[in-house]
């Protein structure tokens, strides 16, 4: 348990021998007409399976790629956070440090996430005065995909600012706080994208569990690979009110069930905790949904009759911010997604645990089963993830299935190691080539991907 206990490492490195470290050295250079003092990487993550279900209190199945959010920075004197982006669609932005850091949750830019970063770390531990930073930011992750660059890059602020006023955090203690405080952009995830992102370890998956969080590796089958597949339609979390919605739904979902049960709902907002309360097993809980909450989609009215509650407090207590329109909520299809997808994530470390002969086979079902449940049930998939997905299973993938928030966003294959060349082949010419946007991004956009590390300090040595 002492990797859990540990703190993010931090790395003498040769800067002229990393090309990316360099070229961002030199952007920085350029800019501030210094050189940084150090930089700081955070990964982008591919969930592997377990979607949406972080924000029910259930464990995920993660692994952190090599594409990363990479933070060059200065320490100043200037009491000013000076923010740049190497990707000149991504404008500068600058804020004083010693006054109170706003956020503008409708208006959800690249500089509001990383300003999410630095309010976390300053609220923890209560800093009135930041120190004044000069920044570079320069991020691989593609952007809106599903491969989590926002949490990502709240990440990277969250160490820098760390760092920079000479604060000392563990890995699951910034995990925990850029989780919470990425919450200020309007995100209301579940905690896995952070928790990966500090928790990571080359060359392994983890299984990440909540309250308390923590991480075992999972070793996954050496006969095949992990492929990512872009299908290039953008769904921005925090501007759009889909993912949002969804975590309405299970909080008013975990009520309902509750109180069916006689338990005590005004306490219980997660589907997990009231599992917990039941002492029930998943296969319970989808029996119990079956009983108790019908297939069509449950009013307003409704809920608040069973729940014994006013429409006022309906709005105030279970409601966020921007699901304040919605009018009715498909309680059956996102409760029976959860506990059916919590299952099949302890499964598939079940089989990886165990290595049996058709390995590949078993976890290549489980992703299928996973992606037809958010498809169908959690309805958070969009016509161009399904194409791909079934092109994928087409061209010799075992297993495919959207990865991340979804409605948009990337695909993530298991392909049998020597099926790998041909199936990008396929992939390449079945979905990239015959479309001149997706043509124009389809190297970023297809790729193999092995487990990468998590985040990192560098100091130029």
């Amino acid at each position: 348990m002492n990797e859990m206990a540990s703190y993010p490492p931090k790395i003498a490195t040769v800067i002229s021998a990393n090309d990316r470290l360099q070229a961002l050295k030199i952007a920085f250079e350029k800019k501030y007409g210094e050189s940084p003092q150090f930089y700081t990487c955070a990964p982008g993550r591919v969930n592997l399976i377990g979607e949406h279900i972080d924000y029910c209190g259930y464990s995920v199945l993660p692994m952190a790629i090599e594409q990363s959010i990479l933070a060059a920075v200065t320490v100043n004197k200037s009491g000013i956070i000076q923010l740049a982006n190497t990707n000149p669609l991504y404008t500068d932005y600058s804020v004083s440090s010693t006054q109170d850091i706003a956020i503008d949750r409708d208006n959800p830019k690249w500089y509001y996430y990383f300003l999410c970063g630095v309010k976390g770390i300053q609220e923890n531990f209560g800093i009135t005065n930041l120190a004044g930073i000069s920044c570079v930011v320069d991020g691989t992750v593609p952007p809106s995909s599903g491969l989590s660059s926002s949490s990502a890059l709240v990440c990277c602020a969250g160490l820098v600012t760390m760092e920079a006023n000479q604060k000392s955090l563990s890995k699951v203690a910034l995990a925990e706080i850029c989780a919470k405080c990425e919450r200020y952009i309007g995100t209301e995830g579940g905690g896995m994208d952070q928790s990966i992102s500090f928790l990571a370890e080359s060359g392994k998956a983890k299984l990440i569990e909540f309250q308390p969080l923590r991480a075992t590796d999972v070793k996954l089958p050496s006969g095949a690979v992990f492929v990512i597949s872009n299908c290039c339609v953008e769904m921005n979390k925090a501007a759009s009110s889909h993912f949002n919605i969804r975590v309405v739904e299970c909080r008013i979902a975990a009520k309902m069930l509750a109180k069916a049960r006689g338990l005590d709902c005004s306490r219980l907002l997660k589907l997990a905790q009231v599992q917990r309360e039941l002492e029930a097993s998943l296969d319970e809980m989808e029996a119990l949904v079956e009983e108790v909450l019908h297939p069509e989609p449950f009013t307003r009215e409704e809920i608040c009759k069973a729940l014994g509650i006013t429409s006022e407090q309906f709005c105030t207590e279970l409601l966020s911010a921007n699901t304040q329109h919605v009018t009715h909520f498909k309680l059956y299809q996102r409760a029976k997604h959860v506990y059916s997808e919590a299952s099949r994530v302890l499964q598939f470390k079940d089989v990886c645990d165990s290595e049996p002969a058709d390995a590949l086979t078993l976890l290549g079902d489980l992703m299928n089963q996973s992606h037809i449940s958010c498809r169908d049930l959690y309805e958070c998939s969009c016509s161009e993830l399904d194409q791909l997905v079934q092109l994928c299973l087409k061209s010799g993938a075992v297993g495919s299935r959207l990865t991340g928030a979804g409605w948009g966003g990337c695909a993530v294959s298991m392909v049998p190691v020597e099926k790998v060349d041909g199936f990008i082949k396929a992939v390449r010419e079945g979905y990239y080539l015959c479309d001149a946007h997706r043509a124009a991004i389809e190297k970023q956009s297809l790729f193999v991907t092995k487990p990468g590390g998590g985040a990192t300090i560098f100091i130029a040595e």
